[in-house]
């Protein structure tokens, strides 16, 4: 049995969104993400708040596809964010019928850092999307545990954002994961990777932005982490595979990832 499955921009960050959405239509995906906002010098945004033309041939690609945008990412929220100015981004995440909008946390001030997550979801309500935080063992906001004690105590609307291979690298709880409320996880993202007892900084950031596993090619328990999120949570796919790309190029390796997902799953 086929499963809807999501496609993260990180698994083929080289593609501009309207072939993005095509390509993933083509392999069988039922949404994507959209990386508007690029997260460092080296790999590429595609701002499409100040790019009408290529709004409009995304707009037209999700429409001929029927494919829809489940999330636009991501925001890093640190101490000098202006969560006004961020207006724009919720409009064109709006204008793409964007669910979500993934927010990531780089404030050591929790109390500040809950305030402007609070008042940016409120914002992003009123377009009726979501704001999901996302976290990572390099960063202040460092497990499970930590997400949850922020997101419960800003605002009932924020939403925790559950990457399989940042959850298995902060050693987070699954035990944790089962309690929290399912409209709390609109979507999780799934990879695999191998799994050590520790790992550096450039070792985390390495799988986290270059190389990461089809699920089930690796050692992360995957199955337990499924069973662990509610039924109804969005399974989105971010394998991002750079030397398997460059030689098989983006369509190859999506409809591989693509059919050792559905594989994995059904044998779940």
């Amino acid at each position: 049995m086929t499963k809807s499955l999501g496609l993260a921009h990180l698994s083929a960050l080289d593609l501009a969104p309207p072939e993005l959405v095509r390509t993933a239509a083509d392999v069988g995906f039922s949404s994507v993400g959209i990386r508007l906002v690029a997260v460092n010098d080296t790999t590429p945004g595609y701002p499409l708040m100040h790019q009408p033309q290529q709004l409009q041939e995304t707009l037209s690609a999700l429409k001929d596809t029927g494919i829809y945008v489940n999330d636009v990412e991501f925001i890093k929220f640190d101490p000098e964010i202006d969560v006004p100015a961020l207006q724009s981004i919720v409009d064109v995440a709006a204008e793409l019928g964007a669910r979500n909008i993934i927010v990531a946390p780089y404030d050591e001030d929790f109390s500040r850092l809950g305030a402007n997550l609070a008042q940016f979801s409120e914002m992003a309500q009123q377009s009726g999307i979501r704001v999901a935080l996302e976290f990572f063992p390099w960063t202040p906001v460092n497990d499970l545990q930590c997400c949850w004690d922020l997101v419960s105590q800003a605002s009932d609307s924020l939403a925790i954002l559950v990457d399989s291979l940042h959850f298995n690298r902060s050693h987070s709880s699954l035990d944790l994961l089962k309690t929290i409320p399912a409209d709390r996880l609109p979507f999780a993202q799934l990879c695999d990777a191998p799994v050590q007892t520790s790992y550096t900084f450039d070792e985390l950031i390495y799988a986290g932005r270059d190389e990461r596993l089809a699920p089930g090619l690796g050692e992360v328990p995957l199955a337990s982490i499924i069973k662990a999120l509610p039924p109804e949570t969005l399974i989105s796919l971010e394998v991002p595979q750079l030397a398997k790309t460059a030689e098989m190029g983006e369509h190859a390796v999506l409809q591989k990832l693509f059919n050792d997902t559905q594989h994995f799953l059904n044998s779940t």
